[in-house]
């Protein structure tokens, strides 16, 4: 995937929070696969990009990791975990595969462990989610996570997951599309590829 941004390695394609996450890595389906989160500053730069933390709460807890590496590169891992069980989860449910029970254990697990960080406020008589001190606690850009994952899972929305047609490429996107027949994470990066590489076939053949 080239970056849309030169600034950062990351593109929000997916359509929705757990998808974007799991398109943290690019060129999945080759050999040349790039793990995109390689500590834990990259992932928190994803997290504030995706909105998942806020830039004051992705301050503090860049912070609190120069003070707990350690701790900081258990949560990497544990996120990377997170991220691998969900792209098992979608990609089983974009082939139409069956749900590997292990990768929706481990997300659940997530979504327990999120919502003990979770409260209903009012606020101008309007209800809403908010979650608890997330600037002080080193996962909470995995609650969001875990959560959307969960209520994507359990949605309408569910059918329209689907693979990036590209076979190096395999990101995971939500088909809003109005035909439903949207192929490509995005069309001026590997939709123009493939047309690129069957011009050439054709070329050859020719």
């Amino acid at each position: 995937m080239p970056q849309t941004n030169a600034k950062s390695p990351f593109e929000f394609t997916g359509g929705t929070l757990p998808l974007d996450f799991v398109n943290t890595v690019d060129h999945r389906g080759s050999d040349r696969r790039t793990e995109l989160l390689i500590d834990y500053n990259r992932l928190l730069q994803w997290a504030e990009e995706a909105k998942a933390v806020t830039p004051k709460s992705a301050n503090r807890l860049r912070r609190l990791a120069s003070k707990a590496l350690g701790q900081a590169q258990s949560t990497l891992r544990h996120a990377i975990e997170l991220r691998e069980s969900i792209h098992s989860i979608f990609s089983a449910v974009a082939e139409r595969r069956a749900i590997p029970s292990a990768a929706l254990a481990r997300l659940n697990a997530s979504v327990q462990k999120a919502a003990e960080h979770a409260r209903i406020v009012n606020t101008n008589r309007r209800f809403a989610w908010q979650w608890t001190q997330p600037d002080s606690n080193l996962e909470s850009m995995l609650w969001p996570v875990a959560r959307a994952a969960s209520e994507l899972l359990t949605s309408d929305d569910l059918t329209r997951v689907r693979h990036c047609a590209s076979e190096t490429c395999k990101w995971l996107f939500l088909d809003k599309t109005k035909n439903h027949r949207r192929r490509w994470c995005e069309m001026r990066t590997c939709g123009n590829r493939d047309k690129a590489r069957r011009y050439y076939q054709r070329q050859k053949a020719g």
